[in-house]
């Protein structure tokens, strides 16, 4: 299973990130680009803080493999696929399928 994570495709983009996350840009082949590549980033995409790095060593327990940004500063958190889609058609698509 692909990461598939936004965050590494906007690093992977740099200055030409506008804010705006499109289709395109994650179909777009990338060294950052983890919805068209297998494995890790070929570099850390952050700084990471302690608190990362302690949530690292010793993560929560859960079952979630999914998650999406709410647009407040907060993600939501998913167990499977289809509860991430219908996150994703919440936060990031305005309710539109």
């Amino acid at each position: 299973m692909r990461l598939q994570t936004d965050p590494t495709v906007i690093y992977g983009l740099g200055t030409a990130f506008d804010g705006n996350l499109r289709k395109r840009d994650l179909l777009a082949d990338t060294p950052y680009n983890t919805y068209t590549r297998e494995g890790l980033p070929p570099t850390p995409i952050a700084m990471p803080g302690l608190a990362s790095i302690e949530a690292t060593l010793r993560p929560a327990p859960s079952s979630a493999l999914y998650f999406v940004a709410r647009g407040d500063g907060s993600s939501e958190f998913s167990r499977t696929l289809e509860d991430h889609n219908r996150a994703v058609t919440k936060y990031q698509r305005g309710g539109r399928p």
